[in-house]
């Protein structure tokens, strides 16, 4: 559109920056954002039996399974006052929300190709999208945890030792965290698939491999004591660091350390910001190579 002056309101040009997250053209696409989170939301569970109910079972019947190997079989222990379910639904809850912003990031550039070779709009918007419609998923999940930490607390003697810490009033930076790890990763996954189609193959696969190196099923202390040569992997992993600060926050239990919160601060916006060098890279060419 221009003026009289044949001036144009709005000049569409690929962008000349490393790093570009224009938040006023963000904002100005809210609409489009809100019907992104809205699609992702309604469309995922349209044609299911269960529907909505899927994000309350999915934590529960994962929760039993890791007691049932992990504990009872496997004798891994949680710590005296700690349900081994408790342990192991902190742990699921916060992997979730990041897993699910990874994966349904992984692919946007394959799943959108339709779209973005038509209309023009902030393409970063479509990862944002998954990360805002998956906090619906995680504050179900977060109000089951909530359910059975106040069942064990008050209607059992099992939970004798668990109590949230003052630093939970922090919970929504770790939240932050998490989103904002798994949009990094996506992005980065989703323009290398625009180029290498059978990584998506792997992101499942990654996406397992890392959970087990993420001390989501057992405690960072109990790996450092049995593979102390190689704790140093899963100690220094940014997944583990939130998910034992989520633990500490809520249970009272986890490896706590103002060095570890920055380091995986730094880390993540590291990781996030090369994300979105190659997202906006391969936003220039991807309709060439999809």
């Amino acid at each position: 559109m221009s003026t009289k002056n044949n001036d144009w309101l709005y000049t569409i040009s690929p962008k000349q920056k490393l790093i570009h997250l224009n938040f006023s053209e963000i904002w100005r696409y809210r609409d489009l954002l809100f019907l992104f989170v809205k699609r992702d939301v309604i469309t995922q569970y349209k044609q299911t039996i269960l529907g909505p109910l899927w994000y309350f079972i999915q934590p529960l019947f994962t929760g039993i399974i890791f007691t049932l190997i992990f504990n009872n079989l496997a004798a891994i222990p949680t710590g005296n006052g700690i349900p081994p379910f408790l342990f192991n639904l902190a742990g699921i809850t916060s992997w979730n929300y990041f897993s699910t912003c990874l994966t349904g990031t992984s692919n946007t550039f394959t799943a959108n190709q339709g779209i973005f070779g038509k209309v023009y709009f902030p393409r970063v918007i479509t990862p944002l999208s998954v990360v805002f419609s998956n906090l619906l998923k995680f504050g179900i999940q977060l109000l089951v945890f909530v359910c059975f930490y106040l069942y064990f607390v008050f209607f059992t003697t099992k939970a004798s030792n668990a109590s949230p810490q003052f630093v939970i009033v922090f919970l929504p930076l770790l939240i932050l965290f998490m989103g904002f790890f798994g949009l990094g990763i996506g992005m980065i996954i989703s323009s290398m698939t625009t180029k290498y189609r059978d990584l998506t193959f792997l992101v499942g696969f990654g996406v397992q491999l890392l959970m087990y190196g993420s001390a989501v099923m057992y405690p960072l202390s109990y790996f450092k004591e049995k593979v102390p040569e190689y704790s140093w992997l899963v100690e220094y992993n940014p997944m583990t660091i939130i998910i034992e600060l989520f633990r500490y926050m809520t249970l009272g239990i986890g490896d706590f350390s103002i060095f570890k919160i920055l380091y995986v601060g730094i880390a993540i916006v590291l990781i996030f910001s090369l994300g979105l060098i190659i997202f906006n890279k391969t936003e220039k060419t991807f309709i060439d190579t999809v």
